[in-house]
């Protein structure tokens, strides 16, 4: 058989045995990721893929399934907003200590309403032909009355965000500003009320049923502070919002001097130099000359010269 003769076995016009490895070769990528030559050099041309692994074409909207290159990485959020019950959850939980607190705050102000009667005097009354009257012209229990219950109030907000800022480690910042100051103003009028109703009962009965002459006393309430109705929306007013403002104010001032930027504790740095990078044992230099250098690493002398 001559070189110009074909084998009889091998099929007319194929490739020759130099070029069958390389037509094999092609054929097999070809078959492996099912592309062309064409589309694997423009699948060279785009960028790198997510990553997950899986490239994103152009112009794919962030909301589609599995367009997030994070998703599924640790500590990034795996799933898309609309469908993410984790940061519903998140969402729900500063809501819940939010009024949990606020709630808290609020019931503590009966105590504070009770210690607030016990505190401030009663204003003495005479009963007339045309009604009680003061027995002085201008008495000084209202007043008095009044100072006791913004002093009350007021240290009452400072002591609710001092042991919350101590207590709530974990939930200081926006929620724990906000559960103080929603606490202390509820606080303040549930005391007003619990306050204001100690023996009113005994002096409306004896307003109504007792003879011209009769001295008693009135129970003390709030003449520099109340509640406004603006439609169906209460509105407090006056020394009412003396402990949501001392609450606010204090713990404003606590989350200014804190020394954690995020207002939590955080772990301390170490008390010690790391180590140089040099070997143990190269420095102090055991020769003691002059000309010596320590090792690459952490030195305490300064880089710079320092500026005049």
């Amino acid at each position: 058989m001559s070189p110009d003769t074909p084998d009889p076995e091998r099929p007319g016009g194929g490739p020759t045995d130099r070029q069958a490895p390389e037509a094999a070769q092609s054929a097999g990528a070809r078959a492996t990721d099912g592309r062309s030559p064409e589309g694997a050099r423009a699948a060279d041309a785009q960028p790198p893929a997510w990553p997950s692994g899986l490239p994103v074409p152009a112009g794919t909207p962030v909301t589609a399934p599995g367009a997030d290159p994070l998703a599924g990485h640790p500590g990034v959020v795996g799933q898309l907003p609309g469908a993410a019950p984790a940061a519903r959850r998140a969402v729900r939980r500063p809501v819940a200590t939010v009024l949990g607190l606020a709630a808290l705050l609020t019931a503590l102000g009966a105590p504070l309403g009770l210690l607030w009667a016990w505190l401030a005097p009663d204003t003495p009354v005479r009963q007339t032909p045309d009604g009680a009257v003061y027995v002085t012209p201008q008495p000084e229990q209202p007043i008095a009355a009044d100072g006791w219950f913004s002093l009350l109030a007021l240290g009452f907000g400072v002591l609710a965000a001092v042991a919350l800022w101590v207590l709530l480690r974990r939930r200081r910042g926006p929620a724990g500003l906000l559960a103080v100051t929603l606490g202390g103003l509820g606080a303040a009028v549930v005391a007003w009320q619990v306050g204001r109703r100690i023996g009113l009962a005994t002096f409306q009965r004896l307003l109504d049923t007792a003879p011209p002459g009769t001295d008693f006393t009135k129970p003390a309430d709030l003449r520099a502070g109340g509640v406004d109705w603006y439609g169906p929306l209460p509105v407090p007013h006056g020394s009412l919002l003396l402990a949501a403002f001392g609450a606010a104010v204090t713990y404003t001032l606590l989350a200014g001097w804190s020394r954690w930027p995020s207002l939590r504790p955080e772990p301390e740095p170490g008390g010690h130099w790391p180590p140089p990078t040099g070997q143990a044992g190269d420095w102090p230099p055991s020769t003691g000359q002059a000309g010596d250098r320590p090792p690459p690493g952490i030195s305490s002398a300064p880089g710079d010269p320092p500026a005049r």
